[in-house]
């Protein structure tokens, strides 16, 4: 019999991947359309921390689930590979400047992914803290200039190297992802809906959920629709 997924989460989800389909929309058409967008505060605070939700519920589900979290990692992370060989050939070859991503989204959390089957026994009174102390260390790195280009996966960069367009870094990324499996832990031990009243049927969650269960799919294909729509209707 199969487990019922706990639907909130996917609608979560699903709200954090439209929130990037938006966010992406509009500097496809700033950059690449031509258009100027006027973009409010409360729009550009979630462009800039909207991902941190998105990781919090991925370090949720990877306390839910039964299959192997090394090899979700594994999948995610060479999908995350998929994309840098993708957005190099699009900068360099067909000449869309600094476009190329060198450690993403996909990278971060299938590298969150495979370390978590180093901590996933640990206790949720052990996970927090710990989730903590890496996102401190990740916004302490961010103060930091090295001279070493290729540490950057670790969030310490330097000052002759571009890490990309779309940069999530190890640090604190880890620790955002810790601090939502002492959330699994905790308020989803029983690994059920904490809104068991909600009619999840309804169309808004249906759409919601549909698109969170499916987000890898939506984040890889999203962009050449929409640079399809970009340079054929807009550009």
């Amino acid at each position: 019999m199969t487990k019922k997924r706990v639907w909130e989460l996917d609608a979560l989800r699903g709200i954090c991947i439209l929130g990037m389909l938006v966010v992406h929309f509009m500097y496809d058409l700033n950059v690449y359309g031509g258009k100027t967008v006027d973009l409010p505060k409360w729009f550009l605070l979630i462009r800039q921390y909207g991902h941190v939700l998105f990781v919090l519920i991925s370090g949720v589900c990877a306390t839910l689930t039964s299959h192997s979290t090394l090899k979700r990692g594994l999948v995610v992370f060479a999908c995350g590979l998929l994309v840098s060989y993708v957005t190099m050939f699009m900068d360099f070859i067909l000449g869309f400047t600094d476009l190329r991503i060198w450690f993403g989204i996909l990278h971060m959390l299938g590298v969150c992914m495979m370390l978590y089957t180093l901590f996933r026994k640990l206790p949720f009174w052990a996970l927090a803290p710990l989730g903590i102390a890496l996102i401190v260390l990740g916004y302490w790195m961010e103060t930091l200039t090295v001279s070493v280009d290729y540490l950057f996966p670790l969030g310490l960069r330097s000052a002759s190297f571009y890490v990309g367009s779309d940069f999530f870094p190890i640090f604190p990324g880890f620790g955002w992802f810790l601090i939502g499996a002492a959330v699994g832990k905790t308020a989803y031990r029983r690994k059920e809906s904490l809104l068991p009243r909600v009619k999840e049927d309804r169309l808004i969650l249906r759409v919601l959920r549909f698109v969170g269960r499916h987000s890898l799919w939506f984040y890889l294909l999203h962009q050449p629709v929409m640079f399809a729509i970009v340079f054929l209707f807009i550009a």
